[in-house]
């Protein structure tokens, strides 16, 4: 079961795992053993996720749900296999949590009397400057 909160909570049963060989250093290891893990996660199917959640998680990473519904994730920070699977229940924890918590309302706000007087001094000395580099003009 993968805890994200108590609202949310992800039976272990609705991933799938594909295993290969991983890339860079290592040595022998990387030739003769899979310890990269992708994790296969039907978003659009899952009923352990609330709609809401659902629909911003959906938002948030829609380049890494591909055609079906799936969200594809990578591990091969580690040389094992258990440690990978574990980066990648992490990885998706972190990506749940940040779609759970609900968009903050925008409060509209207006500048202040004062900061509006002070940018339109500024732009009047900053054109006075300018027009005193001119030349002089010729009536």
């Amino acid at each position: 079961m993968l805890e994200v909160d108590h609202r949310i909570s992800i039976p272990l049963r609705e991933f799938s795992f594909t295993f290969s060989r991983s890339s860079g250093p290592g040595g022998q290891n990387v030739n003769k053993v899979n310890t990269k893990v992708t994790l296969h996660w039907n978003v659009a199917a899952s009923r352990s996720l609330p709609d809401d959640v659902r629909r911003r998680f959906m938002t948030r990473y829609h380049r890494r749900i591909n055609d079906r519904g799936e969200l594809v994730l990578h591990s091969q920070r580690f040389r094992d296999q258990g440690r990978n699977v574990a980066d990648c229940l992490e990885k998706l924890r972190a990506m749940l949590r940040e779609a759970a918590a609900a968009p903050k309302p925008r409060k509209k706000t207006r500048p202040s009397r004062r900061s509006v007087e002070k940018r339109l001094e500024a732009k009047r000395r900053r054109s006075q400057r300018k027009q005193m580099r001119r030349p002089p003009r010729d009536e």
